[in-house]
């Protein structure tokens, strides 16, 4: 930058200042060359229902992320319109590395895939705006020639001064438009020292008001409160203003849905749409998504990231429903919504302006909810079969004595026997469950310490499950159980079960007995019971 060694002039700024010094292109040519795009994309008052999501690559998908794309995904769905993934990496000093990839790996793990993206292309493209930066000269251009523009040749540290003495007399920092009274001759004497300026847009003129679609009419006087604002910096990159209103021009966008946070500058971009002679899209500013005490989600927060919830278990349909349950725009809030629900119940007006506050604590009932329907459906229950092989495989490995649970059939049967008592497949590996596929280590003095007559119920139980007992459900087995512990004289119901617990999972709490049994198979119950009543005392 100034002051420092000079950097070589990206192509496009260089052809940009020798079209400012050589006039010689018409603005109608001009109008023409950047207007192709507009009617190839059919953007007149009867063109579809174009939306988009454009998030910044300076960190991974998280909730609040999450929760605009959802939004943008199921208005562009319910009115049969497009959904694009558009990535604002203008800030190449903050990308971080990886974090492109991982926006659209989450969209597309939570079930809201793009139409149109850096990976999946489209008729707009590029959608990398670092890859579109001659659209944006070509803009910047335009606004030059007009007049609605004008090189700027302030040095980092003026601005920085500026700021300091602003913030010195407790004011709100703003540029003092230093530059917009240039005179053609001392820009050009400029130019021939410092070829890389950066271009600043006229804040001139009354504010147009908008409606935008939640919080009504709106009107902020930029002008009044702002300084010019920077829209091309002297390396060639656009600020937000600038390539947020060309590319949404050029990508056809009709409708905006983003965060409340940009409704301030709203006004700011209707007036670069008014200087460019451009129509302007439909705004819709979403409340923001809050922690449940008010405050901001941060990005600090490592359990707000999408690849968190992934790897702990939880499922893209639960993220979806609490996320939209806790906030506005529709009817009512009803749990475990799909998002084929979600489409076709969204509604726009209903989007209030008040704050959607996440109580994530809920989660975990959002996503028992969620696993009872996929457990419920066979095609997706098979799924969740292959997923619990890998989980166990993973949890337990050589542990494994037997790999027999491994099985379809059985895994499939905990995972019925199950459904509605757990939140997460994960929990099916926890401790509390690896009875399921690995035998405890019980000794016969731990169960004679609970009842002295060990070997008289594993008689019994054994018994029990001759036979017809091998085909027992868990409430015929309920009732068995206690007819035989009424026959077994001083010998309490509870203390029977107890026992029974811990000699076939080695724990004191857990489900019910006659689920244990029923879930490990008369075979194992045998060899587990069988395994303690011939021990030695």
């Amino acid at each position: 930058m100034h002051g420092g060694p000079r950097v070589p002039m990206p192509p496009h700024m260089a052809v940009l200042l020798k079209r400012l010094l050589h006039p010689g292109r018409s603005p109608a040519a001009l109008g023409r060359l950047m207007g192709r795009r507009e009617a190839s994309l059919g953007t007149d008052p009867g063109a579809a229902v174009r939306v988009r999501f454009a998030p910044s690559p300076t960190g991974f998908l998280h909730l609040g992320g999450l929760r605009t794309a959802l939004y943008n995904y199921i208005f562009a769905k319910k009115h049969q319109g497009s959904f694009i993934l558009r990535l604002e990496d203008t800030d190449q000093t903050r990308l971080v590395p990886g974090a492109a990839e991982n926006i659209e790996d989450m969209l597309e793990w939570a079930g809201v895939p793009p139409d149109e993206s850096p990976r999946r292309g489209g008729p707009a493209g590029p959608y990398l705006q670092s890859q579109r930066l001659a659209l944006y000269a070509q803009a910047a251009e335009a606004l030059l020639r007009s007049g609605a523009a004008y090189l700027c040749f302030c040095s980092p540290q003026r601005l920085e001064l500026l700021k300091k003495e602003a913030l010195r007399n407790r004011q709100t920092p703003r540029y003092d438009n230093r530059c917009r009274s240039l005179s053609q001759a001392q820009v050009a004497q400029k130019l021939a020292t410092d070829p890389k300026p950066a271009i600043r847009f006229r804040l001139d003129g009354e504010a147009p008001a908008f409606q935008d679609l939640v919080y009504g009419w709106n009107r902020h006087e930029v002008a009044s409160v702002e300084g010019d604002p920077v829209i091309l910096k002297s390396d060639g990159f656009p600020t937000y203003h600038l390539a947020s209103v060309v590319d949404d021009h050029h990508m056809g966008i009709s409708h905006v849905l983003r965060g409340s946070e940009w409704l301030v500058s709203t006004s700011k971009h209707l007036l670069l749409y008014q200087a460019l002679g451009w129509q302007p899209p439909h705004f819709a500013h979403l409340p923001l998504l809050l922690n449940k005490d008010g405050s901001k989600l941060s990005k600090r927060q490592g359990d707000i990231f999408l690849e968190h919830f992934a790897a702990t278990g939880f499922l893209p349909d639960a993220l979806l429903d609490i996320i939209t349950n806790c906030g506005s725009g529709f009817a009512e809030n009803q749990m475990g919504r799909t998002l084929p629900e979600l489409i076709t119940q969204f509604d726009l007006s209903r989007v209030t302006c008040h704050s959607a506050l996440l109580d994530l604590e809920k989660l975990p009932e959002f996503n028992r909810l969620h696993l009872c329907r996929l457990v419920g459906d066979e095609t997706q229950r098979c799924q969740l079969v292959g997923q619990l092989q890998a989980l166990v495989e993973e949890a337990f490995g050589r542990q494994l004595q037997d790999r027999e649970v491994l099985d379809s059939a059985y895994v499939e049967r905990i995972i019925l026997l199950r459904q509605g008592h757990i939140c997460r497949l994960q929990d099916l590996v926890s401790p509390a469950y690896s009875y399921l596929w690995t035998r405890p280590a019980v000794g016969r003095a731990q169960l004679g310490a609970i009842s002295e007559k060990v070997d008289i119920i594993a008689k019994r139980v054994l018994g029990l499950l001759e036979g017809p007992g091998t085909n027992l459900t868990q409430d015929v087995l309920n009732g068995e159980l206690k007819k035989l512990s009424d026959g077994l004289e001083g010998i309490k119901h509870s203390n029977m079960m107890k026992l029974l617990r811990v000699a076939l999972s080695g724990q004191q709490q857990g489900p019910p007995v006659a689920e244990m049994m029923v879930s490990l198979g008369p075979k194992e119950v045998r060899e587990r019971i069988q395994k303690f009543s011939r021990a030695s005392p």
